[in-house]
Parts: C-alpha cells; sequence; structure tokens
C-alpha cells in the first residue's frame, strides 16, 4: 500500500512533462545542477521553467541573477514568473525581502507549492523542473500528491552518508509512483588545472554502485569544479558561461540523457 495518496494530481495547464530534481539531503549541488540542467535543456530547443520548491532556502534566484517581484499577469489573474538564460522562474526568493526566514508550518507550505503549480501563468512549456529541497518531507509529500510528476533525478554525492540517504529518496518515489530517470553522482572528483591529477575527495564508485543495487539507472558523474560556484554566484549558470569546462559538457551530457528519457516517454 502506498504511504502517500496520489489520486488527487490534476495536469497544470500548459506543461508537457515536469521533472522532480532530489536529494536526500542537503549539500549535495543539487539547486545548481538543476538550474545548469534547466539551461542546458533550454539549449536543445526546450521550453523549460524552473521551479524552486525550497521554500524555507531558495537559491534558484540567484543562480539566475534574478531580483525584482513576479507581478500578476492582467488577463489571467496569475503570478507572471521571471525569466533568465531563457528559463522560465518563480521561486519564494523573489517574494521575499532578501534575509527573510519563512516560518510556516506545513499546511503553508503546501498551500504556497499549491500557488507556485496552478497559479502561475507558465504558457506553454515542454519541461518544468521542480528543485526540491533535500529529503522527504512535506513539499516532496504535497508534489507528488498534487502534480502529475513525469520522472525524479537524485542527485547525490560518492559520500557514504549521502548515499544512504538516497535510499530513502528512491524508496519515497516508489512508493508515490513517480518513476525514476536515474542518479547522478555530483562532485565525483576534484581535477587540478595544473597537473591534471583527478583526486576523488568525496569517495568513489559509491553513486554508480547505489544504482546498481537499487535497480536504477546510473547517469554518470560530475566532477567538482570551483567554476560552477563561482559562475553561480554570478547569476550565470557555468554552462551558458563556460560550455567546454569539463563539469559543463558533464551536465550536457545528463541533459542529453534527460531529453530522450522524455522523447521516448
Amino acid at each position: 500500500m502506498n504511504a502517500v495518496q496520489t489520486h488527487d494530481r490534476q495536469a497544470i495547464p500548459g506543461i508537457k512533462d515536469t521533472l522532480a530534481v532530489s536529494s536526500g539531503k542537503g549539500g549535495v549541488g543539487k539547486s545548481t545542477l538543476a538550474a545548469n540542467l534547466a539551461v542546458a535543456l533550454a539549449g536543445k530547443g526546450l521550453r523549460v521553467g524552473l521551479l524552486d520548491a525550497d521554500i524555507y532556502g531558495p537559491n534558484i534566484p540567484g543562480m539566475f541573477g534574478l531580483s525584482g517581484r513576479p507581478e500578476m499577469h492582467e488577463s489571467s489573474g496569475r503570478i507572471q514568473p521571471l525569466a533568465a538564460h531563457g528559463i522560465t522562474v518563480i521561486s519564494m526568493g523573489l517574494l521575499l525581502d532578501p534575509g527573510t526566514p519563512v516560518i510556516w508550518r506545513g499546511p503553508m507550505l503546501a498551500k504556497m507549492i499549491h500557488q507556485f503549480l496552478f497559479n502561475v501563468n507558465w504558457g506553454e512549456l515542454d519541461l518544468l523542473l521542480l528543485d526540491l529541497p533535500p529529503g522527504t518531507g512535506d513539499v516532496q509529500i504535497t508534489l507528488t500528491q498534487m502534480a502529475p510528476i513525469t520522472g525524479a533525478l537524485i542527485v547525490t554525492t560518492p559520500s557514504a552518508i549521502a548515499l544512504e540517504d538516497v535510499r530513502r529518496g528512491v524508496e519515497m518515489f516508489r512508493q508515490t509512483e513517480v518513476p525514476l530517470i536515474g542518479l547522478v553522482e555530483n562532485m565525483s572528483y576534484f581535477s587540478c588545472d595544473k597537473c591534471g591529477h583527478a583526486e576523488a575527495i568525496f569517495g568513489e564508485g559509491g553513486g554508480e554502485t547505489t544504482a546498481r543495487h537499487l535497480d536504477i539507472p546510473y547517469l554518470g558523474q560530475v566532477p567538482l569544479d570551483p567554476l560552477v560556484g563561482r559562475q553561480a554566484d554570478a547569476g550565470e549558470p557555468i554552462v551558458q558561461a563556460h560550455p567546454d569546462a569539463a563539469s559543463s559538457q558533464a551536465l550536457l551530457r545528463l541533459a542529453g540523457d534527460v531529453d530522450s528519457y522524455f522523447q521516448s516517454a
């Protein structure tokens, strides 16, 4: 028996597919990966939106260099999302003054997620990415109850602790009948620019082994690259600013795998 009831899901107007980008724990680079994945998919000609579902810790606006408040769309009465780098974006970070905390219990979170899904003027999109907060809490339950999520992508690092949390996330999506596209291992290794030596700082091989044990596709590695963080701070995703970087190439390959999944679904 499913732990979460899913019969109340309703289609999001204008959106063909939805992709949940998830991690079992924080600090694995999930939001940065989601931002770059969105831009990489848009570079393939897809119409892409990004919903920042991390209500307590919204980081997506900064990664896209966005500021200002969304307005109400005149004809529809819905929230008009902002756009940058070819991506339509909505986030709690666009509705708050900088540094303002969100101190809400579960029902308020659920209400805001519903607003972001169904009261935003998304327009016609091929794919809406949902950048989930870490873990398996209220936001995840709300999304899997409300939205027809077409697939879920699990982000981890090679760390043994992070990989243990992967198992919980995978089980959550299986219980809620959300298809798993696969697992990607972020921050897999650091490659020295001067000597070329690659060092597996957080461990080695754990992502592939975990994917095999959990019987989900392994979608490869993204290296640890300080330039990724610098570009996020600058508000311009690395796949756009430095497409030839090793990390960008890995992210572009991931975008190809994700695109192929939805093309064949």
